[in-house]
């Protein structure tokens, strides 16, 4: 039991046997004692005032002296007003630092039978583009919140969704079709992907022509959209591929299969990576046959002119369509199919939707259907909506080709980092193999924690060149301080290494070191219960900070008093540890040396 545990049970004996009353676990629960205070952990005492008949500072003297007398691991406390601040002892510190310091999984709870199945579903591009900067903040939102959910303990399944259908999909098809030549993926040198997002720009910069001429011979804007050639063509495509017609589906085979290829690569690149991938075209008619079902037992309702719709407004929500008039599934239909061929293939406790807010209304409404629609496992859903990311410039356009590219995004990370990286010297010693892979470390470090600090709730301004500083609340400071640690455990590796011993005396950042440490398990308890790698990521940030601190102010292999030594020695192999263990739950690669 953790020592919190242990400290709030005896906190609820305490009162009981002093005011004769009982607490709640929540009432005695202990906190981390604030860094201005001395202490470890502090309790609040003012819900015992009214039974203890005595001020805030008495009712916290009284149940001080109580703990102190009864646990062996609190050797002193102090009053704040009405807060009680508890210090343990050296030997409790100890104690957990030397049953811990040898574990290279420290942190991480093991998965077993009883383990909840937990999905997340993450990136759900389109096929008509290449992924871009928004898609990395998902992918590499919903792939540290999988390892950090395994972390705690959790199975995990790793699901994404490719919208490969619809008017969308069909833009680029007609534009390649109208004005690609043939062109392919090999003969014009560009990843698949890029090639047909090429041409959904290319669509979108034809038909605004054709509207502009309709417009400059009369017609309104509203009228010029709707009978422009291309959009009536592009409808038609998308009729055949419902029909089913062999050109068109051999077609949308062809160019999607080119985008599934430039897609494997660009995830590779990011790191991440899925345990099934479902696609729309797979699930958005099995989604039909669910809505309709549910009109049948008069879950849904239908309308005159035949499309069927969800009355959701006893709910404080709006009436949904779910079918068209023409029996044409909407986006949410497809979405309910695909949750229950979830719930059927893996029987899973949880799944989380990693998607922007910008959805929020559209996962109101899905879970609510599902629930009415009678699917226990619809109490499990959650969307884990994040904030949009921006650029100092402002927002992307997909159609007007303004996005910032993933590819290009992660090239330019490196280059940086080459740049940065040899102004700063660090790679004297370093083949070239070597130097290109740590450029490589350093500059997806630098993407990946840049994006994960920040809470997933925020909206975000991406400022690569801000990034990668070595001195800064970066990926590439932490990394330098692993290394930097590394480099130190290799030098003592060297020289005979006394067996360790409790130091004679413990200093303050050193003991605050070794605290830090025992939080890193409480942290992935509540990254996971949040959905939140930026607590992971701030976490270690603080911990490399009050490391390089303690570097900086006490020696280690020069220390003379060998038991101190040898003490600091695995002091600094506990944290080097926890940052390797902390950054590869944000799939953050550290670097032996820099």
């Amino acid at each position: 039991m953790k020592i919190e545990n242990q400290i709030t049970s005896k906190i609820a004996e305490a009162v009981s046997i002093l005011f004769n009353i009982t607490v709640s676990p929540a009432q005695a629960a202990v906190q981390k004692t604030k860094s201005e205070f001395v202490g470890d952990f502090t309790l609040v005492v003012f819900p015992f005032v009214k039974a203890s008949k005595l001020s805030p500072e008495n009712t916290a003297q009284k149940i001080g002296e109580w703990l102190q007398k009864e646990m062996k691991e609190i050797t002193s406390f102090n009053v704040v007003k009405g807060f009680l601040n508890l210090e343990l002892s050296n030997e409790y510190w100890w104690e957990f630092f030397t049953s811990n310091y040898k574990n290279s999984s420290f942190g991480y709870t093991p998965i077993n039978e009883s383990s909840k199945i937990q999905m997340v579903e993450y990136c759900g591009p389109n096929t008509n583009k290449p992924l871009h900067l928004g898609h990395v903040r998902n992918c590499l939102l919903g792939y540290s919140v999988c390892e950090i959910l395994k972390a705690n303990g959790n199975k995990v399944i790793k699901v994404n969704i490719v919208n490969d259908r619809g008017i969308h999909i069909c833009k680029s098809m007609l534009a390649w079709k109208k004005y690609g030549a043939g062109e392919t993926p090999e003969s014009s040198g560009m990843k698949g992907d890029h090639l047909v997002g090429k041409y959904y720009v290319e669509f979108d910069k034809h038909y605004k022509k054709q509207v502009n001429d309709s417009m400059a011979q009369g017609l309104t804007k509203e009228e010029a959209e709707k009978n422009a050639p291309l959009m009536l063509e592009v409808k038609q495509m998308l009729r055949d591929w419902e029909d089913g017609d062999e050109a068109t589906l051999a077609l949308w085979n062809k160019m999607n299969g080119w985008v599934y290829d430039g897609f494997d690569i660009t995830y590779a690149k990011l790191g991440v990576d899925f345990d099934k991938i479902y696609y729309e075209s797979q699930t958005y008619l099995y989604g039909k046959e669910i809505v309709l079902n549910g009109l049948q037992r008069e879950i849904m309702q239908q309308r005159a002119d035949g499309s069927i719709y969800i009355d959701l407004s006893k709910d404080g929500l709006d009436e949904k369509t779910l079918l068209r008039s023409d029996g044409t599934s909407v986006y949410i239909t497809q979405d309910i199919g695909t949750a229950v061929l979830r719930a059927n293939d893996y029987h899973f406790s949880n799944l989380a939707y990693v998607v922007a807010n910008e959805q929020d209304y559209h996962f109101k409404v899905l879970f609510l259907i599902l629930q009415k629609l009678g699917y226990t496992w619809a109490n499990g859903l959650y969307h884990l909506s994040y904030g949009m990311v921006e650029l100092p410039e402002g927002k992307m356009k997909s159609r007007e080709g303004t996005v910032v590219d993933a590819d290009d995004l992660m090239e330019q990370m490196i280059l940086t980092a080459d740049k940065t990286t040899r102004e700063l010297g660090k790679i004297d010693d370093f083949d070239s193999v070597e130097a290109n892979d740590l450029f490589r470390t350093i500059g997806m470090g630098a993407l990946k924690y840049f994006m994960l600090k920040v809470d997933p709730k925020k909206k975000m301004l991406f400022n690569p060149a801000e990034s990668i500083d070595f001195n800064g609340h970066t990926g590439p400071f932490i990394q330098y301080t692993y290394a930097r640690i590394n480099s130190l455990l290799k030098k003592a590796a060297a020289s005979a290494i006394e067996p360790l011993k409790m130091p004679m005396e413990i200093q303050n950042k050193e003991r605050e070191l070794v605290k830090m440490v025992y939080d890193f398990p409480s942290v992935i308890n509540q990254a996971a219960e949040t959905y939140s790698p930026a607590l992971v990521a701030n976490y270690v940030y603080e911990l490399v900070k009050n490391y390089n601190s303690f570097y900086h102010d006490f020696p280690i292999l020069k220390e003379e008093d060998s038991t101190t030594r040898i003490f600091r020695i695995n002091l600094s192999l506990f944290c080097a540890q926890v940052i390797k263990n902390s950054m590869k739950l944000l799939g953050i690669e550290v670097p032996e040396r820099m």
